[in-house]
Order: C-alpha cells, then sequence, then structure tokens
C-alpha cells in the first residue's frame, strides 16, 4: 500500500491531515526498522547455522581421511585399491566444498549483516535523529506561539515587535526542521528498495553458487539474479536523479522569498482562534480552518490541544469531525485593536449566525491574507516576482542543438560517461552567452580550444532545460505520464508514439533530432557505457517536466526517464512512422507481442527430480555460476 507524497509546502501549514500523513510513514518506518532487527537476528542464526554445519561435515571428512581399509595379501586388485582410496577421496571431496563453505560463512556479515546494520544505524537513525529535532522545534515553537496569543495589546509597541521577531524565528526554525525532517523520510523510504533488498540478494545468491546440491537452482536463479540487478540499478538511478531534483526543491523551499508565495496560495487554510461564548463566559477555540474564494465557503474544524507529555508532539491537534462547521461569508471586517484585547483579529460576518465570528490570526501578516482571501478591506501586499531569463525554440537554437550533436557525434560519442560528467558552470554560461549573443548569434567555433566536450553537452542540456516550455510540453505531460504508468507494454509504445504527434511541429523536429542523436550515443554503449536507460536518466527531467514543482512531482521522474527510454530503443518506429488511428477501447488491449525483459521467478519453475548424487554432480565450474 502505498503512502501519499508529503508536500514540503504542507510543513508551512502543519495540517492535522499532514501530521496523520506524517504518522503513516513513522509507522512505516518503525515496522521497517523491527523487520531488519528481525532479518539480521535471523541472518545471524543462518550463519551460525552453516558454521555448525561445515564443522560438522569436517570433522567427518578428518574422521575418513584417518581410516585406513586393512587388506589380506601382499596385492590389492584394482577395485580393492579404489575401494580403500574411496574414504580419502571423499574426505577431499568434501574438504574442498566446505573450504568454499566456509568462505561464504566469513564474507556473510560483509555481504548481509554489515549493510544492514549500517543502513539502520545511518539512515534509519539519521532519520530518527531529524524526527527529535523536529518534535524539540515543534513543541518550543507552539509553546512560544501560545506565550505569543496572550500577550496584551496594551503593551509597549518595542514589546510587541520583540516578540514578533522571536516568534517568527521560532517558526522558521520549525519550519526549516519539519522541511529536512519530511525530505529524510522520503529519501529513507526510497533507499530500502535498493539497500535492504542488494544485501539478502548477495547473501542469497552465494548459499545457492556454493551449494553442491542446487546447481540446477543456481543456475535458474541467474536470470532472475540479472534481472533484479538490473532493476535494481535503474532504481538507483532513477534515485538519484530524484533525489538531486528533490533536494534542489527542498532547497528553494526554504528561501524566505518561497515562504512569501506560499502565503499567496489560495483557497486559503491554516489554524485561526475563534471567540465563542460558553456557560461560564467567553473563551478562545482553536480551529483549522479552509476558506473557498468561489464558493465562499468557510470550513472549520475543532482542534483538542493534548495535555500529554512530551513524547506526543504537544500541538498535535485531534480533529473532532463531527462537530465540523460550514459557513457562508457575508463580510470580513478588520477588528479595531481598541475594541478588543487580542492582537491580529477580524471579524466574519456569516449567512447561518446572526452576530459576527471573531477570529484571532497567528500573526498580522496572517491576518492580512485571510482578509486578502475573504475580501476584506485590509491592503494587499505582493511580493515582485522576478522572472528569470527563458531560452527560445527558435532558429538559433536548432543551430545550437546542430552544433553540438555534430561535435558529440565527431568527437565525443565513444568518450566513457558520455552527457554523464558534467562541465563547469562558469563554461557552460560562457559558452551560452557567446552563441546566444543578440549583437551576433550562433558565431562560435565548438572546435577551437575553449571548449571540451563537457563544456558542450552540459551546455545542450542547460539550454533544453531553460526552455520556456520543456520540449515535451506541459499539455501532453500527464498523458504522458498515465502511458508510462501502463502495465501493458504495447499499449505504453503506442500511446507516447501517438502523443509524440501531438506535439507542436518545432517540437517534434527539434525531439526528432535529439532522440535520433541520442540513439547513435547509446549504439557505442560497450564503450561509453550510456545504454538507453542511462541515457533516459539524464534526458528525462531534461525534456519533460511537470508545471507545478512538488514532491509527486519528483517522484514522477522516473516515468519521464521510461518515456525517454521507450522513445530511444523504438526510435525508428516511432519518428519513421506516423502513429496508427486505433478505435480501442480506453482499456488496453491484451499483448501480442512478448516482452522484452520478462523477469524470471523461481517460484513458477518446474518440480525438480533430482538425480542420485555422484561424483560428476559435485564437478562444477565456476563457469557455471
Amino acid at each position: 500500500m502505498g503512502h501519499p507524497p508529503l508536500e514540503f509546502s504542507d510543513c508551512y501549514l502543519d495540517s492535522p491531515e499532514f501530521r496523520d500523513t506524517l504518522k503513516s510513514y513513522e509507522v512505516e518506518l518503525e515496522r521497517t526498522s523491527k523487520f531488519l532487527k528481525e532479518v539480521i537476528k535471523d541472518g545471524n542464526s543462518v550463519i551460525s547455522a552453516i558454521r555448525g554445519y561445515s564443522l560438522a561435515v569436517q570433522k567427518f571428512s578428518q574422521t575418513l581421511c584417518l581410516f585406513q581399509f586393512d587388506s589380506i595379501g601382499d596385492f590389492l586388485t584394482d577395485d580393492e585399491i579404489n575401494i580403500a582410496q574411496s574414504f580419502q577421496e571423499f574426505a577431499v571431496l568434501l574438504q574442498e566444498v566446505e573450504h568454499d563453505r566456509m568462505m561464504v560463512v566469513q564474507n556473510a556479515s560483509d555481504l548481509l549483516i554489515k549493510p544492514l546494520e549500517k543502513f539502520r544505524k545511518e539512515q534509519i537513525g539519521l532519520t530518527k535523529e531529524k524526527k527529535k529535532k523536529f518534535e524539540k522545534e515543534s513543541e518550543k515553537y507552539y509553546s512560544q506561539l501560545d506565550k505569543h496569543l496572550s500577550i496584551s495589546a496594551k503593551k509597549k509597541e518595542s514589546q510587541l515587535q520583540e516578540a514578533d521577531e522571536l516568534l517568527d524565528k521560532e517558526r522558521i526554525n520549525f519550519y526549516e526542521s519539519s522541511v529536512e525532517y519530511v525530505y529524510q523520510i522520503h529519501q529513507v523510504q526510497d533507499r530500502k528498495k535498493f539497500d535492504v533488498v542488494e544485501p539478502v540478494l548477495a547473501f542469497l545468491h552465494s548459499i545457492l553458487t556454493l551449494n553442491n546440491l542446487t546447481v540446477e537452482m543456481t543456475q535458474d536463479f541467474m536470470p532472475y539474479k540479472q534481472e533484479l540487478q538490473l532493476s535494481l540499478q535503474n532504481t538507483r538511478n532513477h534515485y538519484e536523479s530524484t533525489r538531486e531534483e528533490m533536494e534542489e526543491l527542498m532547497k528553494r523551499m526554504k528561501h524566505p522569498s518561497q515562504i512569501c508565495k506560499m502565503h499567496s496560495f489560495l483557497p486559503m487554510e491554516g489554524y485561526l482562534l475563534c471567540q465563542e461564548k460558553w456557560a461560564l463566559g467567553m473563551t478562545w477555540v482553536k480551529y483549522y480552518c479552509k476558506y473557498n474564494k468561489e464558493t465562499r465557503l468557510l470550513v472549520m474544524t475543532p482542534c483538542e490541544q493534548k495535555p500529554t507529555t512530551k513524547q506526543v508532539y504537544k500541538h498535535l491537534c485531534t480533529c473532532v469531525t463531527p462537530t465540523e462547521d460550514t459557513l457562508t461569508l457575508k463580510s470580513c471586517i478588520r477588528r479595531k485593536t481598541e475594541s478588543i484585547d487580542k492582537r491580529f483579529c477580524f471579524d466574519v460576518e456569516t449567512n447561518e449566525r446572526n452576530t459576527p465570528v471573531t477570529f484571532q490570526a497567528f500573526s498580522e501578516g496572517e491576518r492580512k491574507l485571510w482578509m486578502e482571501a475573504m475580501d476584506g478591506k485590509e491592503p494587499i501586499y505582493h511580493s515582485p516576482i522576478h522572472k528569470q531569463a527563458e531560452m527560445e525554440l527558435n532558429e538559433i537554437g536548432f543551430k545550437f542543438v546542430r552544433k553540438c550533436i555534430n561535435y558529440v557525434e565527431t568527437k565525443e560519442v565513444t568518450q566513457e560517461g558520455v552527457y554523464r560528467t558534467v562541465g563547469s558552470n562558469i563554461q557552460v554560461q560562457k559558452l551560452l552567452n557567446a552563441f546566444f549573443d543578440p549583437t551576433n548569434p550562433g558565431d562560435v567555433d565548438f572546435q577551437s580550444s575553449d571548449w571540451d566536450g563537457k563544456t558542450i553537452t552540459s551546455a545542450l542540456k542547460f539550454y533544453l532545460r531553460s526552455l520556456s516550455e520543456p520540449l515535451m510540453t506541459y499539455s501532453l505531460h500527464r498523458d504522458l505520464m498515465c502511458a508510462a504508468k501502463s502495465d501493458n507494454l504495447d499499449f505504453r509504445l503506442s500511446e507516447i508514439h501517438s502523443l509524440t504527434y501531438k506535439l507542436p511541429e518545432k517540437n517534434r523536429e527539434m525531439l526528432a533530432m535529439l532522440i535520433k542523436h541520442l540513439v547513435n550515443v547509446c549504439s557505442h554503449s560497450d564503450e561509453n557505457l550510456m545504454t538507453p536507460s542511462n541515457m533516459a536518466v539524464i534526458f528525462g527531467p531534461t525534456l519533460m517536466r511537470a508545471q507545478e514543482e512538488t514532491v509527486a512531482a519528483m517522484l514522477d521522474i522516473k516515468f519521464q526517464n521510461i518515456v525517454v527510454e521507450i522513445l530511444i530503443e523504438d526510435c525508428k518506429k516511432i519518428f519513421c512512422h506516423m502513429p496508427e488511428e486505433s478505435t480501442a477501447p480506453p482499456v488496453p488491449p491484451p499483448r501480442i507481442t512478448p516482452r522484452k525483459r520478462q523477469p524470471i521467478t523461481i517460484s513458477k519453475r518446474p518440480a525438480r527430480v533430482y538425480q542420485h548424487l555422484s561424483k560428476d554432480l559435485f564437478q562444477f565450474t565456476e563457469s557455471n555460476y
């Protein structure tokens, strides 16, 4: 069962839904930790059992070796000689087998135990440290918030300003720790796919390989092992590309300008205190409120703060959904300071209540945002947005890509790691500025000594990534992702083929030129080590990207890579033939052609008939592995 992605933006709102999702990740992490403890414990038991078994067999072989057949007479027949020497032959065979088995035992800890313990200590341990920091900063912030909201508005302005600055500092610390904790949770969830499976795979393979009774099983296991190793390597590559993108997103989300930007998100939602009349007088009740500007509906979810110990997040709210209230907004009016002994207050008139409802925001900035969302009378403040320079898909752009391709195919096509190796940012910018100089565009000699292969390949990727819209367009992104996620490989290919021809003509022309070039580069993979899968990891995020940068979009990068891999592997069909018009129903049809990569599962192999053990059965060489 999958978990919904934890968005960095949700760290800022810190809603009950976010806390519930975070809790589900923590439960899964604890389950993984317990599982690893059991695997390590049972793994040690297996290793001890193998060691004990091997020692017993070695003792048995020594007993056989020490025994000498006595004979009658001075001469023995050939048969008698063979019988007399049989125990020594058995002993030598057993000693050779057990020598290899003991090598497995000696390496078992390095193969299985140490990597799993390292993962628990470094990854799960780091996550728990981030959790402790998050809990500490969470407690400090909400404790400070409680004190802040109780400050009287009649305090001196200097005291109020000092209190505001202190709260802002605590909030930033809390937000940063929350973002870092969410980032680490995503990392450990992704890493465990290969950091846990690979040690078990290596340990299992070593046992099967050296077990003289499972030679056939080892042969059956090898194709599956190779397929699994390929899947693990692809997952590792996708993880690396996703991790880089997610790390950049995390850094941007922590920037103050991004926090200001998040203030402007509509519909508005967050925590508010509501003034309510109770039997013993007036009281302030905490609500998590969501306001939709189009419907003018304000949904108020009451939250009761838990008076529990530090082990439970002090500010974590338990929502009482049966008493959830929905109000229809009529107007929003700022509450005058002299009319109430609370700061950051505003009144809301609704259709459902006869008297205005008074709310208290957590800061003056939040009050302005709520009033802006509700069309109140507070002034609206916007942070200036500076648009970065963007590349264009024009004639000079085509000329630049052609020159880059020509250079790579002439001088770099067999270079190991071509397109994977990154050039100097300074040199890349220098090349781009020179080539796209408005006064003399395109007047750059790529053959001069000023430019090396890494600079040119990095500049090509930078140009494609800096287009105002990705080469495979925002409008087709969702359809391409759906196609890549299909279980039916025939449908996946035909859908991507069809969607490619929905691209604008310039985009398709540029894409075809680039993919044909990548096919040529991949054809030299024996030398440059760049297979279609490896190349797709590089160009997936370059040719495609979601319009909105979120963690969910980052997690889709592996499917972007699949799209590009299909374009490379099926380049001739996609770009040399028009897609066929299909009247098939939306449900993908059954497969007609076999899979290109079909995993072999040991569990589904036919029942094995074992022959009687013979000496020939034990005589297998390293080539069998």
